[in-house]
């Protein structure tokens, strides 16, 4: 007997059953001739927004990576761990990925944190509210624009977000090489859980446009 979730074993079933059925034979050419996607997608870990769902990407499409609210932290150089920068790495450097996009969203829990700290830290840790410090200058930057209170004020620190991490992933300098040299391009976005509406960033301004 096992305990591991009955819901997982169904969809699991189902996808068998189902998508992977009719996708056999591009499953089969992945496993022997691996990946090679031309996107990475830094995404939030909320349930809500999974990149392969909100872009309907067949497997192979997309490469990967959330942790919460959808944060690249700046280059730093010392040798510590840090998961989004050895997938940043991997993807640009080992699979030589085109096109990088930063998805922000909306009602982001992350974003609330940063905006309404808790009481109390969910544990003495504190590991929440410590990579939560990174969102330090996109606050800063919503605070001297004058950001509303209440969701309107979340929703500009949400995209902020975006627009900071963006600024970050040109810190690295195999990222930036390959930007000035047209062979990489960084992308925001923005989606909105309420109404399914995707908004993608102008790159000039930093603004935020819903998408055709």
């Amino acid at each position: 007997m096992t305990d591991f979730p009955v819901s997982l074993l169904d969809g699991y079933r189902s996808f068998r059953d189902g998508r992977y059925a009719r996708e056999r034979e591009r499953y089969r050419a992945l496993a022997e001739r691996g990946q090679r996607p031309r996107v990475m997608v830094i995404g939030c870990s909320d349930s809500r927004v999974a990149p392969e769902t909100i872009f309907s990407a067949p497997p192979g499409e997309l490469f990967v990576v959330r942790n919460v609210a959808n944060l690249v932290p700046p280059y730093r150089p010392e040798g510590c761990f840090h998961g989004t920068w050895a997938a940043l790495e991997f993807a640009v450097q080992g699979l030589g990925v085109e096109h990088i996009v930063v998805l922000g969203h909306g009602r982001c829990g992350g974003i609330r944190v940063a905006l309404e700290p808790p009481a109390a830290p969910l544990s003495p840790d504190d590991f929440v509210g410590k990579w939560m410090t990174l969102l330090g200058p996109a606050i800063d930057e919503v605070e001297q624009a004058g950001g509303s209170p209440g969701g309107d004020r979340q929703t500009a620190l949400e995209r902020a977000s975006v627009r900071h991490s963006v600024a970050n992933l040109r810190t690295f300098p195999y990222v930036s090489t390959l930007v000035e040299s047209g062979q990489l391009f960084l992308h925001g976005a923005w989606f909105d859980i309420a109404d399914g509406v995707l908004w993608t960033m102008d790159p000039a301004t930093g603004d935020f446009f819903p998408a055709g």
